[in-house]
């Protein structure tokens, strides 16, 4: 068997799905499913039970996915530290997020690219709340785990490394607080608070307004320069925040409620790092969260 037919049939195993598999190693369907036949002959026994509604292994199958998929893994990670030495991709990468609590979320990431490359340290930093953006300009880290979109044009934007549901944070006096949950409308209903991030170029700036998908005018209240300042005023019933929904975890305060939001986007997390400074280091870090997602 071929390098890229084991790879074809391990991922057909795993998603148990022609077209998914198709998906996520980028080749056709029908390649798929010919690789699959020409396997099966050589094996001369099926590999996997096919119906109209769903595929598995046979036990022959399930046996010889076993068998290969540690030497398949132990082949490419051999592969990769051997390429890790050619390329300096040892030392330290130094990774910052906007939101500290994502470095909990995404931490089979991180094991999985230290055990990839044992050879490099991951230095987690947290970035600051008022300019993520600054410490990746001025040097201090590497990469930026970040809030999408990041449309600047001295910035290469990576990976998304994470999806979470938004949350809307209220006071726990407030009449949204005893709601199951909210909708973007309602952000018209109340001043919304905010970071201090400095305008970007893809945000809205002032005198713009803010307009709910209903076209409501949405009333914006100060920035605030640090997350604990945010929470502060949020607890006082200054106004109401939209957030990831981990802050329901990660920032649980005794005045403050965390509403779900009901038919709203999804927020992503993605890598972002300097186009002037894509290291070795860098680009492995990003091919790795890459193929890490589903």
């Amino acid at each position: 068997m071929e390098l890229r037919d084991i790879e074809i049939f391990l991922t057909l195993a795993d998603e148990l799905h022609f077209g998914r598999t198709a998906e996520r190693l980028h080749v056709s369907q029908a390649r798929v499913s010919q690789t699959i036949k020409q396997v099966e002959r050589r094996i001369g026994a099926p590999l996997f039970a096919r119906t109209s509604r769903r595929v598995r292994l046979t036990p022959i199958g399930e046996r010889l996915r076993d068998d290969l998929g540690p030497a398949y893994r132990a082949l490419h990670e051999g592969i990769d530290r051997a390429i890790a030495a050619g390329h300096g991709i040892g030392g330290v990468l130094r990774l910052g997020f906007e939101a500290p609590g994502v470095a909990d979320l995404i931490e089979d990431l991180l094991d999985f690219f230290r055990q990839r490359y044992p050879d490099t340290e991951l230095l987690i930093r947290e970035a600051d709340f008022a300019d993520p953006m600054a410490m990746l300009r001025s040097g201090e880290i590497d990469v930026l785990v970040t809030l999408l979109p990041a449309d600047e044009p001295d910035l290469t934007t990576g990976p998304v490394v994470y999806t979470e549901p938004m949350v809307l944070a209220v006071s726990s006096k407030h009449p949204f607080a005893r709601r199951k949950s909210v909708s973007l409308d309602d952000l018209a209903r109340d001043t919304v608070l905010r970071a201090a991030h400095p305008p970007e170029p893809y945000w809205v700036e002032e005198p713009r307004q803010w307009l709910t998908p209903a076209g409501h005018p949405v009333t914006r209240g100060k920035p605030f320069a640090t997350f604990q300042e945010l929470l502060a005023a949020i607890a006082t019933g200054a106004g109401i925040c939209p957030l990831a929904a981990h802050a329901r975890e990660y920032f649980s305060h005794p005045r403050i409620r965390f509403v779900p939001f009901a038919g709203s986007p999804d927020v992503e997390w993605g890598l972002v790092w300097p186009r002037s400074a894509e290291t070795a280091r860098v680009h492995a870090f990003a091919t790795v969260a890459s193929a890490s997602r589903p």
